[in-house]
């Protein structure tokens, strides 16, 4: 990461901290590497295959790095803080994946995140959808357009048909390709009745602005009361997101299902255009922390921070430069001093071929009647 990238990174870094520090959110630092026992517990089981892992020379123990930081805040909040009620977490800092997320992607994601716990109504969700597109803003991207799914919805049919974990993937695949042909020949071949097969079918075909769900509600209150409870979360949570974020495109696509295999409820993908991927994502993941004694509603998101800031104008934080002469002055060296103080960037030229080289779009520092002045 070179400096222009660095200097922008940093910049987005601090200005989406603060913004979730005003939120409330509380910045916890997990750690890099953990022994594999606690790290893969829980929902980071299915992590496992994505994670590099290494022997511990002191112990003689497998330990992982972290590739994703979602059930490490998750056991923070259960195992550490143990608070009542409504906890709000966010985090930063490097993962590293076995494999690209996508091909020519980074194994080496800066994540940066925020996670609520302890609050199981639908607020919560859409708190965290706010916060995420007030965080794009902040970062200075706007004309968002937010894809809303829900997990419930496919994950239920799935346990009315008493599917193995390989068959629920094969046809979470064919969904999520939005390939009808597939689905129905691998329901076919799984023997999944005719009803489910029928919704399973259309959710690779159900996908549109939020205000378009009542034209397939009625398909879906058909079905069990658990599925139908599902989608009507959904159209809920999209109902309000239309109102509270009024230039927010709001879509939904129920063949969405390329969260984390943890999600439970409501997730959402976010894009914005001229981007051919993603730039955040995220959703509800309740009973975080069962295996640590304490079972907690959890809904959250996260993005590359990284792959964030391609998507920002560079000249925006670039520093305005000012160039010293160095000199045993101490009027000079109290200037500089004050001038660092109040935010600006000073650096000395040593010869007069880098004052020539440093000066482009700089300002000098002169010595004009005894003081030292700013001159462009």
């Amino acid at each position: 990461t070179l400096p222009d990238e660095a200097r922008r990174i940093e910049s987005l870094r601090r200005k989406s901290l603060d913004l979730l520090n005003s939120w409330g959110y509380e910045l916890v630092m997990p750690p890099l590497m953990e022994y594999l026992d606690s790290l893969l517990t829980g929902v980071g089981r299915d992590l496992e295959i994505e994670t590099f892992k290494l022997t511990d020379q002191i112990t003689g123990k497998m330990m992982g790095v972290r590739a994703d930081m979602t059930p490490q805040v998750a056991r923070i909040d259960t195992h550490y803080l143990r608070q009542s009620g409504a906890t709000r977490l966010c985090y930063f800092g490097p993962v590293l994946r076995t494999r690209p997320d996508r091909l020519g992607g980074s194994r080496v994601p800066l994540h940066l995140g925020a996670e609520l716990y302890g609050v199981a109504d639908a607020e919560a969700d859409i708190e965290i959808v706010e916060l995420l597109v007030e965080t794009q803003s902040c970062m200075g991207i706007d004309n968002l357009h937010v894809d809303l799914a829900h997990m419930g919805v496919f994950t239920i049919l799935m346990q009315q048909t008493g599917l193995d974990e390989h068959a629920r993937g094969s046809l979470m695949d064919a969904i999520t390709r939005k390939s009808a042909p597939d689905v129905e020949r691998r329901c076919n071949a799984f023997n999944v009745d005719e009803a489910t097969q029928k919704l399973l079918v259309l959710m690779t075909d159900c996908s549109g602005e939020a205000a378009q769900l009542d034209t397939v509600a009625s398909e879906f209150a058909q079905a069990s009361p658990e599925v139908a409870d599902a989608f009507t979360n959904l159209a809920m949570i999209a109902g309000r997101l239309r109102k509270r974020l009024p230039d927010t495109r709001i879509y939904f696509d129920l063949a969405s299902l390329s969260g984390q295999s943890y999600h439970t409820g409501l997730v959402f993908t976010v894009y914005i255009p001229g981007c051919g991927r993603a730039i955040a994502n995220g959703g509800r993941y309740d009973d975080i922390g069962r295996e640590f004694g304490r079972s907690r509603a959890a809904t959250g998101f996260s993005l590359d921070l990284r792959a964030v800031a391609k998507q920002v104008n560079s000249e925006d934080d670039l520093p305005h430069r000012i160039c010293a002469p160095y000199e045993d002055d101490k009027a000079l060296m109290k200037a500089v001093k004050t001038l660092r103080e109040s935010g600006k960037q000073v650096i000395f030229c040593y010869e007069d071929d880098a004052i020539k080289q440093e000066t482009n779009n700089a300002s000098r520092l002169v010595k004009k009647d005894d003081a030292w002045v700013i001159e462009s």
